[in-house]
């Protein structure tokens, strides 16, 4: 690992403050959106806008890297990350800010697919798993760090952007300044997503239900926050309570999965979510069990993405894996779409607490198919399972398939231990 660290600090540094840069964009557009008036549905498609571009940019990034080579990518993009970020306070109208968060979307979507594949050649066989735990973490980092920068300047200011639009310009300085050599890329051709829900009709519709999960979270719950008249300090505590909840429970809960029925976990794990929705839809004016709500929340969603993974890996052979990889993250991209759009829809109808009601009924609708899956077809046995990989649904598809190859080797490993105490 030291190794590793010596050749991607630099990658990890900057990735960690383009990370600070996206987690105050989000938050800030919805605290100036509701300031200038905007609509509640208005903001929804600001919202749902980046995941537009994010999944748009998964697929033609790395088109455009083989074409010009990462370095290129990844500056240029960088520099329209930091550019738009400028833009946003100078042009307050919602179509301009639709048109620049589909930009936004994109950009980062490409720069992590540049990033993830300089942080899989940086890595060995031996470390990459842990390469991507420690780029998990410095992705949560960057998130809750945001969320902490957003209360420093006053939100009706140009500095609110400036800060973020800074960070992302200082990011990729030590990146592009570093002697790592840039990587060969490669990706793996996706499997069909008509045999991808034939393999596992579960993984395709939990995929698709997260990103919905997901996009509440990462979007709409700075405007949920807004519209129930937290203030800017108690905004930035409720958001950064979903990813506190995710890191503080993603190896727990992926050490569990590795020991049962994945599909139970699932079951229980968004039945939980569920809950703590439920929570936050009666926490009224009580702002403790509202940060109770969003901790559960995210502590028990966003672990999901990567047992969704897991279970899905769990019926197919291994040279299957990585070719899934693409089809559950474009699944979960499309989910990602829909969400803030139907959340707008059911606030602009029944008020803020539309949030927590899509929240509940997306969680309980998992629960309830994952609950029924286990009675269509037997378990694999726990020991013919593979291993649980942690992965953030911020990430791209690279991250994913650097997942699946760390399941893989794993695996493989085990078996081989299996086999030497066998004979």
């Amino acid at each position: 690992m030291v190794e590793f660290f010596k050749s991607a600090w630099a990658l990890l540094l900057g990735m960690m403050l383009l990370m600070v840069g996206n987690g105050m964009q989000g938050t800030m557009l919805g605290i100036r959106g509701e300031a200038a008036g905007f609509s509640t549905f208005e903001m929804s498609m600001v919202m749902s806008a980046y995941f537009v571009g994010f999944l748009g940019g998964s697929q033609l990034a790395p088109d455009m890297i083989r074409r010009v080579g990462h370095v290129r990518v990844f500056a240029a993009l960088a520099s329209f990350i930091s550019a738009v970020l400028i833009l946003y306070p100078a042009f307050e109208h919602s179509i301009v800010w639709i048109i620049g968060r589909v930009m936004i979307g994109f950009c980062f979507s490409g720069v992590y697919v540049t990033a993830e594949s300089w942080l899989n050649n940086a890595a060995t066989n031996d470390t990459r798993g842990k390469a991507l735990s420690v780029y998990m973490m410095v992705q949560m980092v960057g998130i809750v760090t945001a969320q902490g920068l957003v209360t420093l300047p006053d939100p009706s200011g140009f500095l609110l952007f400036i800060i973020p639009s800074v960070l992302v310009s200082i990011s990729f300085a030590p990146i592009l300044l570093s002697i790592s050599p840039t990587p060969a890329f490669e990706t793996t051709k996706p499997m069909s997503l008509r045999e991808l829900l034939g393999n596992s009709p579960l993984g395709v519709t939990g995929m698709f239900l997260m990103g919905g999960v997901f996009s509440a979270q990462f979007g709409m719950s700075a405007i949920y926050a807004t519209r129930v008249g937290l203030s800017v300090g108690e905004l930035s505590l409720f958001i950064a309570s979903f990813y506190i909840g995710a890191t503080v429970c993603q190896y727990p809960l992926g050490w569990i999965s590795d020991r049962m029925d994945r599909r139970i976990l699932i079951m229980v794990g968004s039945f939980i979510g569920a809950l703590g929705a439920v929570l936050g839809l009666f926490a009224g004016d009580n702002y403790s069990m509202l940060l109770l709500s969003a901790f559960a929340i995210g502590g028990f969603s966003n672990p999901l993405y990567s047992l969704l993974i897991a279970h899905t890996n769990d019926f197919l052979e291994y040279e299957d894996m990585a070719a899934a990889s693409g089809g559950l993250v474009f699944v979960n991209g499309v989910g990602a779409i829909a969400g803030p759009l139907i959340i707008g829809g059911a606030m602009d109808r029944i008020g803020p607490q539309g949030f927590f009601i899509y929240l509940i009924v997306l969680l309980a609708v998992l629960s309830a198919y994952a609950g029924y899956r286990t009675t269509r077809r037997s378990a694999p046995p726990v020991e013919e399972t593979g291993s649980y990989t942690a992965v953030m649904p911020t990430a791209s598809p690279v991250a994913v398939e650097v997942a699946q190859e760390v399941a893989i080797e794993t695996a493989l490993e085990e078996e081989q231990e299996a086999e030497s105490v066998a004979n």
